[in-house]
């Protein structure tokens, strides 16, 4: 592996939430206000999402008094506590620029039908478990001998034969 890409594998979360476009999103970052440090929840829809591996990006669009916000966040970054899925979008577009022209209500995604709302995370790297080296002077015990038995079983055959007509009426 690279120096630069083994680098990189130290600075990636070991679970990314799984983030569609047009969904509504809930994205807590912290702030560090002086000497001091808070969460603030930044809640808007998401309109693009972009780059990959460390570099991945989504930014996230919301209305606040009259005047559209947009903020682009790091999936990767340690500044993004936790991104909650709020509401599952129905878009067409990769890309919601659209929406910037729109006011009121039409600025929002129709929400998917019967979409649940769960929040799915992506596993990028494993968490490795130390195991424990065998030692070598000890042998491996051996496993308990298991006797088996063949267990037969017995089948029954239902034979069926043929009669004519004219047996079956000749036994009347």
């Amino acid at each position: 592996m690279d120096i630069i890409k083994s680098i990189e594998h130290e600075q990636l979360k070991s679970k990314i939430p799984e983030l569609n476009v047009g969904d509504t999103v809930k994205v807590h970052v912290k702030i560090k206000e002086g000497n001091r440090e808070r969460i603030q929840v930044f809640e808007g829809i998401i309109i693009k999402k972009q780059g990959g591996g460390l570099n991945e990006t989504f930014t996230v669009r919301k209305t606040s008094y009259g005047v559209g916000v947009e903020k682009t966040f790091l999936v990767h970054s340690p500044m993004v506590e936790k991104v909650e899925l709020v509401r599952v979008g129905k878009v067409r577009r990769a890309k919601l620029y659209y929406l910037r022209d729109r006011v009121g209500k039409a600025a929002k995604t129709k929400e998917k039908l019967g979409a649940r709302i769960e929040n799915k995370e992506i596993v990028i790297k494993e968490e490795l478990t130390q195991e424990e080296p065998m030692q070598e002077d000890k042998a491996p015990e051996e496993a308990p001998a298991i006797e088996t038995t063949n267990v037969v079983e017995e089948e029954t055959v239902d034979t069926v034969t043929e009669e004519t007509a004219t047996d079956v009426k000749s036994e009347e």
